[in-house]
């Protein structure tokens, strides 16, 4: 691995551990040069990789951190979640349970309405101390990098809320958080001229706000007949363009709207969830190096039977991330390693596949595999310490711990 001059601060070692930088060509094997077992952070980032005689030789000031053999891998990035929200939707289980669709009872006033105005009723503070919890808990699975959507505000005042609840908790916790304003996630009950005029207020006016505010990274929408079409959803895209904010999209969950093209066309960083994409949507995903994003915990509690097109995609080349899609309705699921676990067992994803999809790939979703998401010089020195054997134990076990720390931006985090 390469090394680089020291920083213009003290540097941090950590020595000693068994390295799976998780960058392209690399796999789930820990590096096979046993020499290579130590990083070297300053100022937050790695600035040298090499043997611990190297390392100790080039910064002999530096403070050092010994890990005793564990492995180590880059930080966890949780590239698609719903965290902030208000209420919880515990009472829509029994329906399900009964038999009721996700979209009966969405059409009944229930799902992300429901929601909506639970989380109206909370001020910015009330938002962050509800999602805590939750955060903390993927920050227990090793998480450094997270997504956070709004969207269940609906009017401008409350996604604007939900946004800023977003940072704070970035600036409350040691994470790294990228906020997305999804635009277009439902209508809201009784808006004049229906879906349409919804999307015509949101393209004169949320979305301007939303850019001028500057707490949006990108902008998301829901591609589904029960939320908005595809005409709809490129009107959105057409206006996030010209304001220079990225896109992704929520697509082809509950039926083929064609919403992985519909992604791909407008060169999204991800198009999400994909259980009902054609061929034709893998290819363009493919021709648009648009990463999918695949998210088991809604598979799993809506109990759905037609998984993602993974050969398929496996086949084109299309990058492939998992998320926690940490929601009320669909994936109240606080955990990444499950949501792994989740990949392998219901999907069919190897565990190189797996791991790649929590690190670099879902950095790669959210335009951030510049900074982070696998163990490389010059990146954020991000990194997840864990006490197991094999990295196909990450995968494997359900409802194990086996984090033993995590490093933010250089800092071992107690």
């Amino acid at each position: 691995m390469p090394v680089a001059a020291a920083g213009s601060s003290p540097a941090t070692l950590f020595t000693g551990g068994r390295l799976l930088p998780m960058s392209d060509g690399s796999d789930s094997r820990a590096d096979n040069d046993d020499s290579v077992d130590s990083i070297a952070a300053a100022d937050g980032r790695i600035v040298a990789i090499g043997s611990e005689a190297e390392l100790r030789r080039r910064f002999p000031d530096a403070q050092r951190l010994e890990l005793q053999g564990r492995l180590v891998t880059p930080g966890l990035v949780d590239c698609h979640t719903h965290i902030v929200y208000g209420g919880d939707r515990s009472a829509e289980m029994g329906r399900r349970l009964a038999g009721e669709s996700y979209e009966s009872i969405a059409r009944a006033g229930g799902g992300i309405l429901s929601t909506a105005a639970a989380t109206a009723g909370l001020d910015e503070a009330g938002l962050v101390a509800t999602a805590l919890p939750r955060v903390d808990a993927l920050l227990a699975d090793g998480v450094t990098t997270l997504e956070i959507k709004s969207g269940y505000g609906l009017e401008l005042e409350v996604e604007l809320r939900c946004l800023q609840a977003a940072r704070r908790i970035g600036s409350l916790r040691a994470l790294s958080v990228s906020s997305t304003y999804l635009a277009a996630h439902v209508v809201p009950p009784k808006f004049p001229g229906g879906s349409d005029g919804y999307v015509e207020r949101i393209c004169s006016h949320y979305l301007p706000a939303v850019a001028a505010s500057g707490l949006a990274d990108a902008v998301d929408a829901y591609c589904e007949t029960i939320a908005f079409s595809v005409e709809q959803v490129a009107r959105v895209f057409e206006c996030a363009r010209a304001l220079r904010l990225p896109v992704k999209l929520h697509a082809d969950q509950l039926s083929n709207m064609h919403g992985a093209a519909l992604a791909a066309r407008y060169g999204a960083r991800s198009a999400d969830h994909l259980e009902f994409t054609d061929q034709a949507g893998v290819a363009a995903l493919a021709g648009a190096g648009t990463v999918a994003v695949l998210l088991p915990g809604a598979f799993y509690f809506l109990r759905q039977q037609r998984a993602p097109p993974v050969a398929a995609l496996r086949a084109a080349g299309v990058r492939m991330a998992i998320a926690s899609d940490c929601n009320p309705g669909t994936s109240p699921m606080s955990s990444l390693l499950t949501a792994m676990n989740m990949a392998a067992v219901q999907f069919g994803l190897s565990t190189d596949e797996c791991l790649a999809g929590v690190t670099r790939e879902a950095a790669r979703a959210l335009g951030v595999l510049a900074d982070r998401g696998t163990i490389e010089v010059g990146k954020s020195c991000d990194l997840a310490i864990w006490n197991v054997e094999q990295p196909a134990a990450l995968v494997y076990a359900l409802g194990s711990r086996p984090l033993h720390q995590r490093i933010w931006r250089g800092h071992w985090q107690t």
